[in-house]
């Protein structure tokens, strides 16, 4: 019992009011302040533009890979000329913000996976990805671990998202850049022959996991 009438230990540690930031953290939040005190851009086009990019995600893309299995010649457009294609869906590559923000990048490819062939997409620099179409990259997308393993071992990470690939399927690794992004087209379900664009929005079955390689759209049960 202390002099004082309670018992306690005055030597306590003070949760910190903000968690601890990274190193990548400390750097974007120097570069933005020096591109507002140097005029790139002001401090509400930088808050425009990330309440853009947190608000965007799959759909486009869901949009796009549903229209293209029920279109052929949607499809033949999506592979020959996919940013003509993600018009349709309302996505402006050159554009894609709608207030005057450019991409950040000049090509975008879609990969048609096939009955002997599986694309899987990795950038083994750092994360670049098709963020107007896809939205913000997975928080595995972004793992050293992942970017490096993808590229050696491709069965096993997708094995590890529970992908089991049989030996006659090739598995095809496209690295993205950061000029060029890739998106993967996945095969059409069985069963799905009779399903209309309005079957695929309710059904939710083209999902991120699976324009981005890593899963297959499920079947229907039956």
């Amino acid at each position: 019992m202390t002099d004082h009438g309670h018992d306690h230990d005055h030597d306590r540690t003070v949760k910190p009011m903000v968690d601890e930031i990274t190193d990548f953290e400390v750097l974007e939040i120097a570069l933005r302040e020096l591109c507002i005190e140097k005029g790139i851009f002001t401090a509400e086009e930088h808050r425009r533009f990330t309440e853009f990019a947190e608000q965007i995600g799959p759909t486009p893309a869901a949009h796009l890979v549903a229209k293209a299995w029920l279109d052929p010649e949607f499809k033949k457009l999506a592979l020959a000329e996919p940013m003509t294609a993600s018009k349709e869906v309302g996505v402006d590559w050159m554009e894609p913000t709608g207030f005057g923000t450019p991409s950040d990048f000049t090509a975008f490819q879609i990969l048609a996976n096939t009955p002997t062939v599986h694309n899987v997409i990795v950038c083994a620099l750092c994360s670049c990805y098709p963020r107007p179409i896809l939205g913000n990259s997975p928080e595995w997308y972004r793992t050293p671990n992942y970017r490096r393993r993808l590229v050696r071992w491709p069965r096993q990470v997708l094995a590890e998202f529970g992908l089991y690939l049989p030996d006659e399927i090739s598995v095809h690794v496209q690295d993205s850049n950061q000029k060029h992004r890739f998106m993967v087209m996945p095969l059409r379900p069985e069963g799905t022959q009779d399903w209309t664009e309005h079957s695929w929005w309710k059904s939710s079955r083209v999902t991120a996991s699976s324009v981005s390689h890593c899963r297959r759209p499920a079947s229907p049960p039956t």
